[in-house]
């Protein structure tokens, strides 16, 4: 256990940062607690960035008043970044040229948007979104009038999309694989979200590569492979994330797609762990396989079992990963990973909301996912989450049958 005079040091003051500060106070943690975040503004909310955000006069969502951080012994610095920490002396050197000592740390870093090689860091008219500036510029873009291109079909690339036509925007998305949501989500649902986007005026282009981007004082022209030419008052890129390791590199901590950790979210330092969408792990129910996840959910069940686990408690990962997506009226979402899945089962629910299983060759269910109009499936899923995280092997004939409740299978 840490002792009442021992100090942690938190990098990053995101929503797996900020989550860690506040249950290492829950949990009783009496010693100093530094949250450092690179934005000036306090911790907010990501995942209404490309939704709410867009719409007139929203504000950021924060993850709580900063008052409360105060009320918690949070010593919060925004506008600071960590330039180097050393893990044997214990010490973070900060942007503000300030030097921090530490007990204990955790690199709750994130991730940063994946940027086209060919395209200025200094951009205006092709950009990415990772912080509420962002949205705020993007914002800008959107109305009547106004055409935006996005690249990239996955989540992030198609909730723009949602939000930019709910503002009366003109929205072109290029997707290079043959279909969107390509990555963890089933053909059946992909198809079923590509469809609503192509009925909601959307121009979807999928299978085909960009040769290059124009940028102009006014406008931003995309080149496909075939020559077409798109042109945009914004461009948008939504190509993934890459984790935020360049700290941890530095201090010559083990790097795997992110900053590596064991099931304890320990890095390889003795003292120093990590967390969230920066860092990889093993996860027990895959086989011990190491995944990255960038997911809402998992930044805070990983900021709370760090915290426990920088106090001495010593509990594994055991949360199955679970993503969500709201787009126009649909809802989608997924509990566990299909990866290895030989067999698929689909119950369908209604005319217009289904659920697909995910089952190894030993009947085990590995994962599920669903889309309805609001939250018709989310009691579902949720109960496919448990039976994921007990390893079960439900009857297949009962996870086809609507008329068997999901519930039920847990018994």
């Amino acid at each position: 256990m840490t002792t009442e005079n021992q100090s942690v040091l938190i990098v990053g003051a995101g929503e797996c940062g900020a989550r860690a500060a506040f249950a290492l106070r829950e949990n009783g943690h009496a010693g100093r607690i530094v949250l450092i975040g690179t934005e000036a503004l306090h911790p907010y909310e990501r995942p209404p960035l490309s939704k709410a955000a867009l719409a007139a006069d929203a504000m950021p969502t924060h993850v709580a008043p900063r008052e409360r951080f105060e009320e918690h012994g949070i010593d919060l610095l925004t506008g600071v970044s960590a330039t180097a920490i050393d893990p044997a002396a214990k010490t973070a050197d900060l942007s503000s040229g300030a030097t921090i000592s530490f007990d204990v740390a955790l690199i709750a870093t994130g991730a940063s948007p994946r940027r086209l090689p060919f395209i200025p860091k200094d951009s205006k008219r092709i950009v990415t979104l990772r912080t509420f500036q962002d949205a705020l510029a993007i914002r800008r873009s959107l109305g009547e009038g106004r055409h935006i291109a996005i690249i990239g079909g996955g989540f992030i690339g198609l909730e723009l999309a949602a939000s930019a036509r709910k503002a009366g925007t003109k929205v072109t998305l290029v997707e290079g694989l043959p279909r969107v949501l390509s990555r963890g989500v089933p053909a059946a649902i992909a198809e079923r979200i590509a469809s609503r986007h192509i009925a909601e005026g959307v121009d979807l282009h999928c299978g085909t590569s960009i040769a290059g981007i124009d940028e102009m004082a006014d406008k931003a022209v995309i080149v496909l492979a075939d020559g077409e030419r798109i042109s945009a008052d914004l461009v948008i890129v939504g190509i993934g994330a890459a984790p935020n390791v360049a700290l941890a590199e530095a201090a010559r901590l083990a790097i795997e797609n992110g900053i590596a950790v064991n099931d304890r979210l320990q890095t390889s330092a003795p003292g120093i762990y990590a967390a969230g969408d920066c860092c990889s792990f093993p996860l027990a129910i895959y086989g011990g396989r190491r995944v990255r996840l960038e997911a809402w959910r998992n930044a805070q069940d990983q900021g709370t079992l760090a915290a426990r686990n920088m106090l001495g408690h010593d509990e594994p990962i055991s949360s199955v990963p679970w993503f969500w997506s709201d787009q126009y009226d649909l809802t989608l979402q997924v509990a566990g990973l299909a990866e290895g899945a030989t067999t698929h089962i689909t119950r369908q629910l209604s005319d217009d909301a289904f659920l697909q299983f995910h089952l190894a060759e030993d009947g085990r269910l590995l994962a599920a996912s669903g889309i309805a109009t609001g939250n018709a499936i989310a009691k579902d899923v949720r109960i496919a989450e448990m039976l994921i995280a007990k390893s079960a092997r439900p009857d297949p004939a009962a996870l086809a049958d609507p008329g068997v409740r999901m519930k039920s299978l847990l018994a």
